[in-house]
C-alpha cells in the first residue's frame, strides 16, 4: 500500500506541475513576444520616420510696403480709404502740386535763358574773330609805317620822336591782338571748342535741362501710386493738410498676390530638405483646411548671424543652442479660398520623400 501510495503521490505532483510549466512558458512567450512586437513596431516606425520635416513655428507673410514718396509737401487729397483694395497703379494720395508747379516753371525758364545765351555765345564769338581779323590788318599796317619810318629817320625825313611812336603803337597794337585772341579762345572753350555746336548739346543747356527733369520728376512724383496691388492699411494717420517729410511713411500696402510662408524649422530637421519639396500647409485661422505648397528657397543662414551680438563660440560661457533657419514656402492658393493675412500662426509638413534603410543603422 505504501507504494502504490507513493506512485499515485509522484502522478499527482506531475499533473499539478503542467499548469505551472505552461504558464511559465505563455509567460516568457509573451514577454518576448511583446518585446518582439515593440522592437518591430520601432523599426518600422524609425524605417518610415525621417521623411517628413514638421514645424509650427511658421507664419504667413506677404510683400509689405510703408507708402512714401521722396519728395516733401503738404497733403492735398487722399484718395484711398481704410481696407481698400487697390490695384497697381492706383492714385493712393496727392500732395499740394503749387510749389512743384513753380518750381518747374523757374526751372523751364532757366533752360530757355540758357539756350538764347549759347546763342549769344556763338554770335559774340564770330564777333570776335572779326574783331581779331581788324586787329592784326591794324598790326600789319604798324609794321609797313614802322618800317617806312626806319628808313626816313636814317635820312632824317621823320623825327626820332615820331619813329619811337610808330614802335609804341605796333607794340600796342599787337598786345591787344593777342588780347583779343585769348578771348576768343576762352569764348570756343565754353562752345566746348566746336563754334558751330547745338546749343542743345552744351553742357550749360544740358545742366538747364536736367533742372527741368529733376523739377518734373518731383511734380510726378507728388502724386503717389501703388506699386502693387494689394489692401491698404492705417490710412487714417494720414490726413489732408498734414506736412509730409520725404521717405516718411504715410501708410501701409500690404499686397494680396506676392504672398508666401515663412517657416523656421530646427536645423536638425533640415537634413534632407531641399527646393522643390511639397509641403502642406494648415492654417491655425481655417483648421481642417491644407494649402499645398513648394519649398521656394532656404535661408543660407540662420538668423542669429545677423544679430547686433552674434554668439561667441570661443568664450567659455558658450552654451550650444540648436538654430532654427527660414524656409520659404510657395502656396498654391485657387479661386475662392479664405484670404491669407500676413502674420496668422501656420503649421508645416515638409516631404523630403527620403525613405531610410537598415543601412542606416550601422
Amino acid at each position: 500500500m505504501s507504494q502504490a501510495s507513493a506512485t499515485l503521490s509522484a502522478r499527482d505532483v506531475e499533473v499539478a506541475a503542467r499548469p505551472r510549466r505552461k504558464t511559465r512558458v505563455l509567460r516568457t512567450a509573451l514577454m518576448v513576444g511583446g518585446i518582439a512586437v515593440v522592437a518591430a513596431g520601432s523599426l518600422a516606425a524609425w524605417l518610415m520616420g525621417g521623411r517628413y520635416a514638421y514645424t509650427d513655428d511658421a507664419y504667413v507673410e506677404a510683400a509689405l510696403l510703408p507708402v512714401a514718396t521722396d519728395v516733401s509737401g503738404l497733403v492735398g487729397e487722399v484718395a484711398v480709404h481704410e481696407g481698400e483694395h487697390v490695384t497697381k497703379g492706383q492714385v493712393l494720395f496727392r500732395l499740394d502740386p503749387s510749389q512743384f508747379t513753380i518750381a518747374l516753371d523757374g526751372a523751364r525758364a532757366n533752360l530757355a535763358e540758357t539756350a538764347l545765351t549759347m546763342e549769344a555765345m556763338k554770335r559774340d564769338y564770330r564777333r570776335m574773330l572779326h574783331d581779331i581779323d581788324a586787329k592784326a590788318a591794324q598790326v600789319a599796317d604798324d609794321q609797313a609805317n614802322l618800317g617806312r619810318f626806319a628808313n626816313l629817320v636814317k635820312a632824317g625825313g621823320v623825327t626820332r620822336a615820331e619813329y619811337d611812336d610808330a614802335r609804341f603803337k605796333l607794340s600796342a597794337d599787337q598786345q591787344a591782338l593777342e588780347s583779343l585772341r585769348a578771348q576768343a579762345e576762352a569764348q570756343l572753350a565754353r562752345l566746348s571748342g566746336n563754334p558751330a555746336i547745338d546749343v542743345t548739346q552744351t553742357p550749360q543747356y544740358r545742366e538747364a535741362a536736367a533742372r527741368v527733369a529733376e523739377a518734373q520728376r518731383e511734380l510726378d512724383h507728388s502724386v503717389v501710386r501703388a506699386p502693387f496691388s494689394g489692401v491698404v492699411t492705417q490710412v487714417d494717420h494720414l490726413q489732408p493738410g498734414q506736412y509730409l517729410a520725404a521717405s516718411t511713411g504715410a501708410f501701409g500696402l500690404v499686397s494680396d498676390e506676392h504672398v508666401w510662408v515663412e517657416a523656421q524649422p530646427k536645423e536638425t530637421e533640415l537634413t534632407w530638405v531641399k527646393p522643390g519639396n511639397p509641403v502642406d500647409v494648415t492654417v491655425d485661422t481655417y483648421p481642417g483646411r491644407v494649402w499645398h505648397g513648394v519649398v521656394e528657397s532656404i535661408a543660407p543662414s540662420a538668423d542669429s548671424q545677423f544679430s547686433l551680438l552674434p554668439a561667441q563660440n570661443s568664450s567659455g560661457n558658450w552654451v550650444k543652442v540648436v538654430q532654427r533657419i527660414r524656409v520659404r514656402v510657395r502656396i498654391d492658393r485657387a479661386p475662392g479660398d479664405p484670404p491669407l493675412r500676413t502674420g496668422m500662426s501656420v503649421e508645416t509638413e515638409i516631404d523630403t520623400g527620403h525613405q531610410r534603410s537598415l543601412k542606416d543603422l550601422f
